[in-house]
C-alpha cells in the first residue's frame, strides 16, 4: 500500500514538473514573438520628412528610425483620404472591397443607414489578428473608422483603447461644445477634458505607459497620431523655434512636425531603455498625402490628399526590426500599406484567423532578398468616379468624363506627360486590369460630401500647382 501511495505521489509530482515546464516553454515562446507598433502619422507632406527630401522641418528622430530600418520609395496606402486609407491599412485588404470607399461625410448608399458607416464587423482587423496570436492590443490617437458602439476600438480587436473617434479635433483642451466625436476615450469612460495636454505628447504618454507594464504577452499598438492633420495647433516653444518661417501656416505646421518627431524619439527612447529596442518590430506610415488645408508639402509630386496623383497615395513608409531586417536599407518595388498585417504575422511565426483573404503580402522574403520579384503584380484605387492602377513604372489614372491619363513614373514622377495616345495598348490592358479588380468589390456603402466635379477638375491635366490643386480639396 506505501509503496503504491509513494508511487502515485511521484508520477503526480512528475505530471505538475511537466505542466510548468510546458507554461514556463509557452511564456518563453510569447516573448520570443516581437512587439509591434504602428506609428501612423496624418495629412504629413511626402517632402516634410527630411528622410524624404525635407529640409525645412528638421525631423531627425523620424529620420534615424528609417536609417535603421528599411526605407520604402514606392510606398503606397490604399486610399488617398484618411478613413478609408486606415480601413484598408487595418484589414489588410481593399476597403472597396467591404463598401469603405469614402470618408463618413457624405450620405448613405440606398440600403444602408448611417449606423452602418464604419469599418464592417464581418471583417477581421489588425487587433483581432494579433490578439488571437497571443499578442495584448491597444489602439491610441484617432480612430475614423465609425462611431457606433460595434465599431468602437474596444469591440474591435483591441483590449485598450485611448482617443477619439472622429477624424479631427483640438490639439488642445476643449472648452466649450465638446462634439461626441471630439471626446477622449480611456476604454469605457470619457477622459476629462481639463486633464488634456497636448494631443501628441498626450498620446506617446499613453503608448509609454502600455509599453512599460510587466506581462507575459508581446504587445501590439496602434499609434495613430493625428498630427499633422488640421487643426495647425502649435504648441508655444515650437512656434518659437520657427521663427525663420515668415508664413504663420507654414510655421504653425512646421510646430506640429516638430512635436511628432520629438515625441516618436521619446517613444523610441523607452524601448531602448526597457530593453525592447531588439525585438519590436516598427511600422511607419502616413495616412494619405499632404492635405490642401494644412501647409504640407508634397515635394515633387503631383497632387494632394483627394487625388489619384502620385501626391494622393505615395507616402512615407519604412519597417524597423533591429538584427531582422537590413539596416539603412532602401526597396524600391512597389508596396502597399495593406502589407503590413502580413508582415506582422509573419513576423510573430502566426496564422490569420480571419477567412477573407488578405491583399496584402508578407514583406520580409522581399526586403531581404530571399524573393527577388515584386511583392505585386499591380497596385489599384479607386474612390468615386477616380481610379487608378500601377503595374510595373505604369501609372493610369481613370476618371469620368476626363480623357485616360497615363504615366512612366521611372521617367516622371511628377505625372506631368500623358502617354496615352502614345501607347494605346498598354492603356487598354490597364483599364482590363483594373475593370477586372472591381468586379471584386462592392458597391460603396456611403457617399462623399464632395461631388464628382470635384473630382473631374482636380485630375485635369490643365490643373497645375498648388494654388489650383487647393481649390479641389
Amino acid at each position: 500500500m506505501k509503496q503504491d501511495i509513494l508511487f502515485t505521489f511521484i508520477i503526480t509530482a512528475l505530471l505538475i514538473s511537466a505542466s510548468a515546464c510546458n507554461q514556463k516553454k509557452a511564456a518563453n515562446t510569447e516573448q520570443q514573438k516581437p512587439n509591434v507598433i504602428i506609428i501612423l502619422s496624418d495629412d504629413a507632406g511626402y517632402a516634410d520628412y527630411g528622410a524624404y527630401g525635407g529640409t525645412q522641418i528638421p525631423t531627425p528622430n523620424v529620420d534615424s528610425l528609417i536609417a535603421s530600418g528599411v526605407k520604402f520609395t514606392n510606398a503606397y496606402v490604399s486610399a488617398s483620404v484618411c478613413a478609408p486609407s486606415r480601413a484598408g491599412l487595418l484589414t489588410g485588404r481593399y476597403q472597396q472591397r467591404f463598401g469603405f470607399e469614402n470618408n463618413m461625410s457624405g450620405e448613405p448608399a440606398e440600403g444602408f443607414t448611417r449606423e452602418d458607416m464604419g469599418m464592417d464587423p464581418k471583417e477581421n482587423t489588425f487587433g483581432d489578428e494579433m490578439r488571437a496570436n497571443g499578442y495584448r492590443t491597444m489602439a491610441i490617437g484617432k480612430w475614423h473608422l465609425g462611431d457606433q458602439a460595434k465599431h468602437f476600438p474596444l469591440n474591435r480587436g483591441f483590449d485598450e483603447f485611448f482617443g477619439f473617434v472622429g477624424g479631427h479635433r483640438s490639439f488642445f483642451p476643449i472648452k466649450n461644445n465638446i462634439t461626441e466625436e471630439e471626446k477622449i476615450h480611456d476604454n469605457k469612460r470619457i477622459f476629462p477634458e481639463d486633464s488634456v495636454g497636448y494631443l501628441t505628447d498626450l498620446w506617446t504618454d499613453k503608448a509609454i505607459s502600455f509599453i512599460k507594464k510587466k506581462a507575459d504577452k508581446p504587445f501590439f499598438i496602434y499609434l495613430a497620431y493625428n498630427a499633422v492633420h488640421t487643426p495647425v495647433d502649435a504648441k508655444k516653444e515650437w512656434w518659437d523655434k520657427f521663427s525663420n518661417i515668415p508664413d504663420s501656416g507654414r510655421r504653425a505646421y512646421a510646430a506640429l512636425m516638430a512635436s511628432l518627431d520629438e515625441n516618436i524619439g521619446r517613444l523610441r527612447q523607452t524601448l531602448k531603455e526597457q530593453n525592447l529596442d531588439d525585438n519590436t518590430l516598427i511600422l511607419f506610415l502616413n495616412d494619405n498625402g499632404g492635405a490642401t488645408t494644412n501647409f504640407s508639402d508634397n515635394g515633387p509630386l503631383r497632387g494632394m490628399k483627394g487625388s489619384v496623383w502620385e501626391g494622393g497615395v505615395r507616402v512615407a513608409m519604412s519597417m524597423v526590426w533591429k538584427n531582422k531586417l537590413p539596416q539603412n536599407a532602401v526597396y524600391e518595388q512597389p508596396v502597399n500599406s495593406l502589407d503590413f498585417l502580413p508582415t506582422a504575422l509573419a513576423a510573430a511565426n502566426g496564422k490569420q484567423i480571419g477567412k477573407n483573404p488578405l491583399d496584402g503580402k508578407n514583406l520580409i522574403p522581399f526586403i531581404t532578398n530571399q524573393q527577388k520579384e515584386a511583392p505585386h503584380d499591380a497596385l489599384y484605387w479607386r474612390r468615386g468616379i477616380a481610379a487608378g492602377i500601377r503595374e510595373g513604372n505604369w501609372k493610369l489614372i481613370r476618371v469620368e468624363s476626363n480623357p485616360i491619363l497615363l504615366f512612366d513614373l521611372s521617367k516622371d514622377l511628377s505625372e506631368t506627360n500623358n502617354l496615352a495616345k502614345e501607347h494605346p495598348d498598354v492603356v487598354k490592358h490597364l483599364l482590363d486590369k483594373l475593370a477586372n479588380w472591381e468586379k471584386g468589390l462592392s458597391k460603396p456603402h456611403w457617399g462623399s460630401s464632395y461631388g464628382p466635379k470635384n473630382m473631374i477638375m482636380k485630375h485635369r491635366m490643365e490643373t497645375v500647382g498648388r494654388d489650383m490643386e487647393r481649390m479641389y480639396p
